[in-house]
């Protein structure tokens, strides 16, 4: 079945370094699904996506975190890939930006080793997650249940390990999301 996500507005906060499979793939299916989707980095411009070591294509932010404000979101994707990951993670902005999507309850989309920025930001104690499985002691000496499984969905949050997983990660994404639309849409 297909969600509908028409007018849903969903950031994604990445960097160069970020694992291209990971930040294309679940776009594509939010756009599909007809989400809006915004591409927002550190510092705007051009992001250097990878394939997993090597240099991919060059993606255009649509915004730089200066230009942007949470509550103009209804949902976040965090992709992953360790250099966008390790990067992103100590971008104060981007833990505010993360914390305040997380406080309103609204849903956070995770892959791979993107859950650092929810480890820096003091969100993963007492959730579960699944994700690369580098960072899981990170995610666990954070408080975190770490689950090593194709995707996992707990409270707003929806995680997934890496690139193999993008379809289930999808799917649950898409249903999340459609879930918090459908909400969002009984209280207008």
């Amino acid at each position: 079945m297909a969600e509908d996500l028409a007018g849903i507005r969903v950031a994604v906060l990445l960097t160069d370094g970020v694992e291209e499979p990971e930040f294309v793939k679940p776009k594509e299916a939010l756009e599909q699904a007809g989400a809006q989707v915004t591409v927002i980095s550190p510092k705007g411009g051009e992001i250097q996506a990878f394939q997993h070591h090597d240099k991919s294509k060059k993606y255009k932010a649509d915004k730089s975190l200066d230009q942007v404000d949470p509550s103009q979101f209804d949902a976040l994707l965090l992709p992953g890939g360790a250099l966008n990951a390790d990067a992103l993670r100590v971008v104060p902005k981007a833990q505010q930006f993360a914390k305040a999507i997380d406080s309103s309850g609204k849903p956070i989309a995770v892959i791979c080793h993107g859950p650092w920025l929810l480890v820096s930001s003091g969100l993963v104690g007492g959730c579960r997650i699944t994700s690369y499985h580098t960072i899981q002691d990170d995610l666990r000496n954070a408080g975190a249940e770490w689950q090593d499984t194709e995707v996992l969905v707990d409270r707003n949050w929806v995680s997934s390990r890496k690139p193999d997983d993008i379809p289930a990660f999808n799917r649950e994404m898409l249903k999340l999301f459609a879930q918090a639309a459908a909400q969002s849409r009984k209280v207008a």
